[in-house]
């Protein structure tokens, strides 16, 4: 932390002031010119929304981040803090953060105006300049812009025409900052309104007192698409006042939806060390957010968010942690059997169509998981064909056949050593892995064998049920006579 000096000393240490816009503006150009990273842990947008931010910041605009939810966008705006310059001098005590150059406040000018060079200069850090207010419909005008403070003007014997007797609000107090709305839309028309001034000419507002305030801020918005939202919508002066939206979008590929899984989801040191996850089963969990983003009971206009597949993980891991301290097994790896505990985390994700809640969120999350196992498993296997001939043989006869005078059952809390001694006992599964998969690491095969199962009970080929901790797999004919 940086000691308080005099303004003086401030003058002759050389340095600049400047607006925050050349300040963000300088910063990007040099990272830009060391060939440094921007904008980290941005995975999926290196291509599309960085280069439009980039632009928007070159071009000093205020930004509109417009996207479905779980895009990152709030991370996005966090991430330009990195662009400030470690520490920015105030007059020491100031309220609104004011230049010792360019003083705003009357606190700042008379401070100024008494002691000259002599003024005590304090610093800020960047991490203090980012301020974040998330729009709710009880947001008012005295939160954002401020309002007169009655108890001010009693004490100091004050008229309410006196600039002294203003209590600032979030956006004076962060002046030469970064201020971000979130879900901008939410915030109530009238509200919105007067934003107008402060975006464009620079004044303020408060009960009729205008005070012209020339606030240099970074304005940073964020909103679902107005055809999404049904709470509000952005009034049309305000969105004419922000000079670049940029939209966001979903992770393209399951490497880069992995990515930000790996980067996002919280898991112990601990955890790690003991649980492993197959590349397969990562995968897998990316390809049910892609099931659910494609799929008619799901409503694609409120999105799925990047938080369901990373809440997804963590219940993954937990699951395989609980499968640990009840087993008392020193490791453990994740399989197809723990994707049942992600669905707590796939119904609280998703907003459901009519058909979807007609359905049930339980049960759509199910068919969320069955067309991924079916999408990897196709990436993989040949198909299973709809209808079995007796004079032809499929890669799947020998083991379908093998379910005619066996059954396997598998249970959650099975040790690995137990868990796959019974899947390699099945020595048409273990045939059909040779052949297709025999390139994929050990760990990948043990998660096919559970996926080839899986298919085999989606496609109607076997039979699949389930009793508390265990799954029971038979013939069709004969897991539906046990059932009856």
């Amino acid at each position: 932390m940086k000691n308080d000096i005099t303004f003086k000393e401030l003058k002759k240490s050389g340095y600049t002031d400047k607006t925050i816009n050349e300040e963000i503006q300088g910063n990007l150009i040099a990272r830009i010119k060391a060939k440094e990273p921007v904008f980290e842990g941005l995975w999926g947008y290196e291509d599309t929304v960085i280069p439009q931010l980039k632009k928007a910041i070159l071009a000093g605009h205020h930004i509109n981040l417009l996207g479905l939810r779980g895009q990152a966008k709030t991370r996005i705006a966090r991430s330009m803090v990195n662009l400030l310059d470690e520490y920015m001098p105030i007059v020491k005590g100031s309220e609104i953060n004011d230049s010792p150059y360019h003083p705003i406040s009357k606190f700042a000018r008379d401070l100024i105006a008494e002691l000259g060079d002599e003024t005590p200069i304090s610093w800020v850090h960047r991490s203090n300049r980012f301020f974040e207010k998330l729009a709710t419909p009880d947001v008012n005008v005295a939160d954002l812009i401020g309002d007169i403070d009655p108890i001010k003007a009693a004490t100091l014997k004050l008229p309410y025409s006196d600039e002294r007797v203003l209590h600032y609000g979030m956006i004076p107090r962060a002046n030469r900052s970064i201020f971000v709305l979130n879900e901008l839309p939410d915030l109530q028309a009238r509200i919105q309104v007067s934003l107008f001034n402060i975006l464009q000419e620079g004044d303020v507002q408060i009960r009729g007192f205008q005070l012209r305030m020339p606030l240099d801020i970074q304005f940073v918005f964020t909103a679902n698409p107005e055809d999404y939202t049904n709470r509000g919508s952005i009034v049309t002066p305000l969105k004419d006042r922000i000079g670049s939206q940029i939209f966001t979008h979903y992770p393209k590929t399951i490497a880069l939806a992995r990515q930000i899984t790996e980067q996002e989801a919280m898991i112990s040191p601990e955890d790690q060390s003991q649980i492993q996850i197959s590349s397969l089963a990562k995968d897998l969990l990316e390809e049910v957010a892609f099931a659910a983003r494609d799929s008619e009971y799901v409503d694609a206009k409120s999105g799925v968010s990047a938080r369901l597949t990373i809440s997804a993980m963590e219940n993954l891991v937990a699951a395989a942690k609980l499968r640990l301290i009840e087993s008392e097994a020193e490791k453990t790896t994740v399989r197809l059997l723990d994707f049942m505990s992600i669905i707590p985390s796939i119904t609280g994700k998703i907003e459901l169509v009519y058909e979807g809640e007609q359905e049930g969120a339980d049960y759509v999350a199910k068919i969320l998981i069955d067309k991924a196992v079916m999408r990897q498993f196709e990436s993989i296997f040949p198909r299973i064909p709809k209808l079995e001939k007796e004079d032809i043989k499929t890669p799947y006869t020998d083991l379908i056949r093998w379910f005619n005078k066996n059954h396997l059952e598998l249970n959650y809390n099975d040790t690995d050593e137990e868990f796959y001694a019974k899947l390699d006992s099945i020595k048409p599964l273990v045939a059909l892995i040779e052949e297709n998969a025999s390139e994929l690491s050990t760990e990948d095969q043990n998660f096919c064998k559970e996926l080839v199962l899986w298919a085999l009970t989606i496609s109607s080929k076997i039979d699949k049920s389930e009793n508390k901790s265990v799954f029971t797999f038979d013939s069709v004919g004969i897991g539906q006579f046990l059932r009856n």
